[in-house]
């Protein structure tokens, strides 16, 4: 996935973390961050990725697969992200990153 950036910047929305947060969380830096999320880095870390799963609370394989990496159980995978989003039907990408962006902003409803 060439544009993966945005749904990594979306999925830390959602948990309403700042960069900063991240870094002091993972001990990844700041700059790397910012250069994931804008899809400037071509092969993210492993090992950064599965810090991210595990803070971010989702599937270090999802990461995986969404930065093109080979993930072994991919039938496996698809029918838990189909499990996930059985309620909206086959989604978008599009709309993978705008649901996101709702539970956002939904989150930050809910806090105030």
């Amino acid at each position: 996935m060439e544009n993966y950036g945005e749904y990594f910047k979306a999925i830390r929305g959602t948990k309403g973390l700042t960069l900063r947060d991240v870094e002091r969380e993972t001990g990844i830096s700041n700059a790397y961050l910012s250069q994931l999320e804008s899809s400037k880095i071509k092969q993210p870390s492993p090992i950064h990725l599965f810090k991210l799963a595990s803070l971010y609370e989702i599937e270090y394989e999802m990461l995986m697969e969404k930065v093109g990496y080979p993930v072994p159980q991919k039938e496996n995978l698809e029918t838990r992200k189909r499990t996930a989003y059985s309620r909206f039907g086959n989604i978008s990408k599009e709309e993978e990153i705008e649901l996101l962006e709702y539970l956002k902003f939904i989150r930050k409803r809910s806090q105030k």
